[in-house]
């Protein structure tokens, strides 16, 4: 079999790709979650929250580590097909006979236990999910940096979700429909990307895969996956159990959604990135690798800084026009979990572009362990005492402690004040827009449009600052506008 060579991939155009989808994927949200919210209610918001922090346990262990095993993986053989084609194969199979397992444990689980009738409903529907862990290979073409494939895919499925909620979901009892829906659509989306497959790799030949010969690399992935679900879903699970209150998870999910949705434009490079510093890294060129980490660690300072100060400015304007009556607690979670987008970007870029791409996956374990006990036992304390206020407090201690003992393990291959001394100029230009927005705050009236002027002045604010601070990130992507106005002419 011939080698088929990859084209060079363009990290800036893949950024772009990968981006774009996040962008929908911000969007999608914010078209639908004040319908939701209004339709569905905290009650309805909080129940599926609390079974999907169920779902997500099982979906854990089925998916073991090979969204990030594989990509790293397929990112070392761009260029060898015959190779790529093995081990795709076999990293799927690995991936169906865990699904198989978990799949009869999830059912087990769900008729067996004592359930509510609707919690079981939704629990039973949200098997689907588990189905879609199966049929989800993204990390292929995130590892041949193919990320026009996937974004393609993915912008029709979400246009199809957003008609599909406003069609579909008219009133509180539609939440089984909802569920429904939404599960179904990821599992199609999924499986969409298949008809692409052949133009990447070639049918297996079945005698000559070992699926289990990957089992163990996976595991050492999936262990730092188990706490990562832990200490996310545990939130929900603990919150529920512990205050007997749905509206509490609704609360919770709400602030948290929009927390994930701003966080994927933080994390975005590292997809992007993975597989160039695993390419890098398995042509043994150490310096491209640290140059390429801090150029990561300079863009999560950029935008993560920028979006934690934004997000607490404009929080208390935004949501009560965006969810409407009876989200009181939601302005100030979300001005709790604002403070994860620059941590977790910090530990997103060691952990996965670096401890990952590097096969020192142990390393990234111990973190996110040491963080999952904490935030078990910080729960445990906060809940009680604050209840949804407790279980955002601790994932931000514990995001925090996960960064700082990452950090402690790198010290001798990173210089740790050189990653601090990139963000010193967003901090300045971050802190004053965040007082601009805060004095906006006190004299404007809850409207959508006066979010909006918050946000577009906070956004110029902070963009002039990095300007006349001649912050080279900003310069750069002005030339690039420059330069195609003037190739246009």
């Amino acid at each position: 079999m011939k080698k088929k060579t990859q084209k060079n991939k363009s990290i800036k155009l893949n950024y772009i790709y990968n981006v774009s989808y996040q962008i929908l994927t911000l969007i999608t949200p914010l078209i639908t979650a004040p319908y939701l919210s209004r339709v569905l209610k905290a009650d309805g918001i909080g129940a599926y929250s609390y079974t999907y922090s169920l779902v997500s346990y099982f979906i854990m262990f089925a998916a073991l580590g090979t969204v990030n095993y594989g990509n790293r993986e397929i990112s070392y053989l761009q260029e060898d097909r015959a190779k790529r084609t093995k081990t795709f194969w076999e990293i799927e199979l690995l991936s169906v006979i865990s699904v198989i397992v978990c799949l009869c444990a999830y059912m087990v689980f769900t008729l067996a236990f004592g359930h509510s009738p609707l919690k079981k409903h939704l629990l039973l529907i949200e098997a689907v999910y588990l189905i879609s862990v199966a049929s989800d290979i993204s990390w292929l073409f995130q590892g041949l940096e193919e990320f026009g494939k996937i974004v393609g895919r993915n912008v029709i499925f979400k246009i199809i979700n957003i008609a599909f909620i406003f069609i579909a979901v008219r009133s509180e009892s539609d939440l089984l429909i909802y569920v429904a829906g939404i599960c179904l659509l990821e599992l199609f989306a999924n499986i969409s990307i298949w008809f692409y497959l052949p133009q990447y790799v070639d049918r297996p030949k079945l005698k000559e895969l070992k699926p289990f010969s990957h089992l163990r690399a996976t595991l050492t992935l999936f262990v730092p996956t188990i706490a990562t679900t832990i200490y996310t879903a545990l939130d929900k699970t603990m919150l529920n159990n512990i205050t007997g209150s749905m509206t509490e998870n609704g609360y919770y999910e709400q602030a948290n959604k929009i927390s994930k949705m701003v966080l994927m434009l933080v994390t975005s490079l590292g997809t992007v990135m993975l597989p160039r510093i695993g390419r890098a890294f398995s042509e043994n060129k150490p310096d491209e690798v640290k140059a390429l980490l801090y150029k990561s660690f300079q863009f999560v300072w950029f935008i993560g800084l920028a979006l934690c100060f934004g997000l607490i400015g404009i929080a208390r304007n935004f949501s009560p026009w965006f969810f409407g009556p009876g989200y009181e607690k939601v302005p100030y979670l979300i001005m709790i979990m604002a403070t994860l987008l620059p941590i977790i970007g910090l530990s997103n870029v060691i952990g996965i572009q670096y401890l990952v791409t590097t096969k020192r996956e142990s390393l990234l374990t111990r973190s996110v362990c040491i963080g999952a006990a904490a935030n078990f036992v910080m729960n445990m304390i906060l809940i009680h005492q604050l209840y949804s206020y407790g279980a955002a407090i601790a994932s931000v201690i514990s995001e925090v402690i996960i960064t700082a003992v990452q950090l402690y393990f790198i010290r001798n291959e990173l210089s740790i004040p050189k990653i601090f001394s990139l963000s010193w100029k967003y901090l300045i230009s971050a802190v004053c827009m965040l007082i601009v927005l805060l004095l906006m705050d006190a004299r404007l009236s809850v409207s959508f449009m006066h979010t909006m002027i918050m946000i577009v002045t906070g956004f110029i604010v902070y963009m002039v600052l990095l300007v006349l601070m001649r912050d080279e990130m900003v310069w750069e992507g002005i030339r690039l506008i420059k330069a195609r106005i003037n190739a246009t002419k």
